[in-house]
């Protein structure tokens, strides 16, 4: 694994996360500190020639990194993200950073995600945003006395299926097409207390669903999605619904267009700054 590291002003952080949004080998991660007006840009790939692409074009440096050092390249700590009355996101890794958090934040659930390479840390728009869905997708059901279920595709850190379990799915899967994305859901799982929660590799372009899911959430770069919503619809339960996050304003009505096209049923479209969620069902005909 290599990494690109730039510093720039933190008024360019929309641009360059749109950037780098059609680099799909690349993963982006922005560190910002309250008040500062520079952000730390670091780019994560396994092809050192990519990189150094970047380099050329925008300056900034690469190096070797290697997986157990993810950790140290994140210099700054993001605050916690409080999401509905539910959870507090915090970037803990110990079981005692985590007891103290519970006690500063009485009656919320803790969800403790290091910030470490793999996206999905909470504070990212399209994160927080299927986060929030979730939380009201879930008490709607547990009001009604529904047992349900939730897969996270291109779970990233797992922090979308380990709040599955914390709001009480009955089963939780996650997948991720990078080992590395896995492995440290993984052990973010374990670091949460949530053991029914499974992850594995997979490549959801390749995927063929043996199971359905009536929660599916996938959070990847809009050209996955386009190409992936025949796997993606099948996935989803009768009667169950389908979030969709990672989408640039920009992308939004082509990658959209390609889901009522697979038979997608748009419900909801929200906006946050430059990223696009939605959530939708599966026209009855589109299962046959």
């Amino acid at each position: 694994m290599f990494v690109w590291t730039k510093l720039t002003a933190s008024r360019s952080a929309d641009s360059w996360e749109e950037r780098f949004a059609e680099f799909s080998d690349i993963t982006l991660v922005v560190t910002s500190s309250p008040g500062s007006k520079t952000i730390k840009l670091e780019g994560y790939c396994e092809d050192p020639k990519l990189l150094k692409a970047i380099q050329k074009q925008f300056g900034g440096t690469v190096a070797k990194l290697k997986i157990e050092n993810w950790a140290a390249h994140s210099s700054q700590t993001p605050p916690p993200v409080k999401v509905r009355d539910a959870f507090v996101i915090c970037a803990l890794k110990t079981a005692a950073e985590i007891k103290q958090a519970r006690a500063k934040f009485p009656g919320r659930e803790i969800i403790a995600v290091p910030a470490d390479m793999a996206f999905g840390t909470g504070h990212h728009a399209t994160t927080a945003t299927v986060l929030r869905l979730l939380v009201d997708a879930a008490r709607e059901r547990n009001a009604a006395g529904h047992k349900w279920t939730m897969a996270d595709l291109g779970c990233g850190s797992g922090i979308l299926a380990i709040a599955a379990e914390k709001l009480g799915a009955a089963r939780i899967w996650g997948c991720d097409y990078d080992p590395a994305a896995v492995k440290i859901s993984q052990e973010n799982a374990i670091r949460n207390e949530t053991p029914r929660t499974r992850f594995t590799r997979v490549d959801v372009l390749k995927w063929e669903p043996k199971q359905t899911w009536d929660i599916v959430a996938a959070n990847i770069f809009h050209d996955v999605l386009e190409a992936a919503f025949p796997q993606l619809l099948r996935s989803v339960a009768p009667g169950g619904i389908l979030m969709l996050s990672g989408i640039l304003k920009s992308q939004a009505k082509d990658c959209l267009a390609a889901g009522k096209r697979a038979g997608l049923v748009v419900e909801k479209v929200i906006t946050k700054g430059k990223w696009v969620t939605a959530v939708g069902r599966v026209k009855n005909e589109s299962r046959t």
